[in-house]
């Protein structure tokens, strides 16, 4: 009986040392940042629930994600892969889009630690919006065309979606309307109006923030912010850029300025 209990506590020491030292590989031998992007992307589409007809749906419109970096350099290179195009942000919307899948504006932060088990994980949650108030409490947003041709030279809105791009209404190919452009470049051929996507942009009113944003739409040639001489690029599947008067809008080629206020 002694040599039996001398044994089994030999291998419960052998077993504790092994895992030791595999743990302590693990640390030594973190997953790199973009096989790390790739895991949470496959994470983001394996949540998508099947709503019938082939159809699926997000369940959650905030996605949380922690990284463990030990140090400042060691962050910097997660954040450098996480930000080179196509961004983190897109390769969410897109993998979505791609399988079809319905989703509420999803929002995406990324925390980093000192340590994290596994290096990394990540938390899904549905937040409620705050309730929407009367569209009269939106201040007005004035549009106004400086390159390209609009149906009319300056629009006066006041919403909380306004939508940009080519054609009044765009219809699928059965002739079901879609979508209907606030600010509506026309179909003419001449440049800068082919440059503009017919779902291009939108511009939403935060009440909770009282600011209007603009938001990108998967357009084919991108949506930007020129501002004090600077330009902002507006990347897809983001909360958009926080506007201010005298901001332009690039839609492609295009340019709108806009006013805020009366």
């Amino acid at each position: 009986m002694d040599i039996l209990r001398k044994l089994r506590g030999l291998e419960s020491r052998v077993t504790k040392t092994v895992n030791e030292a595999a743990q302590k590989m693990a640390r030594s031998n973190p997953r790199e940042p973009l096989e790390i992007l790739h895991a949470i992307v496959d994470a983001v589409e394996k949540q998508a629930e099947p709503a019938g007809r082939g159809k699926y749906v997000f369940p959650f419109n905030r996605i949380r994600i922690t990284i463990a970096a030990e140090s400042p350099t060691h962050q910097a290179r997660f954040e450098a892969v996480f930000a080179s195009e196509p961004r983190l942000e897109r390769r969410i919307d897109d993998v979505l889009h791609a399988a079809d899948c319905r989703s509420d504006d999803v929002s995406v932060a990324t925390t980093y630690v000192a340590d994290c088990e596994g290096g990394w994980k990540i938390d899904f949650d549905r937040v409620q919006p705050p309730p929407r108030e009367s569209l009269t409490e939106a201040p007005n947003l004035r549009v106004t065309t400086i390159h390209g041709e609009t149906e009319k030279p300056t629009y006066v809105l006041a919403a909380t979606r306004i939508n940009l791009g080519r054609c009044a209404e765009v219809r699928d190919n059965r002739n079901r309307l879609i979508r209907t452009n606030h600010v509506a470049f026309s179909e003419s051929s001449a440049d800068p109006n082919p440059s503009v996507s017919r779902q291009h942009a939108h511009i939403d009113y935060a009440f909770d923030a009282a600011e209007y944003r603009l938001c990108d739409d998967r357009s084919a040639h991108g949506t930007s912010v020129v501002r004090n001489g600077s330009t902002i690029s507006v990347p897809s599947g983001t909360r958009g850029i926080r506007l201010q008067s005298g901001d332009e809008i690039s839609l492609g080629d295009a340019r709108l300025r806009i006013e805020i206020g009366s």
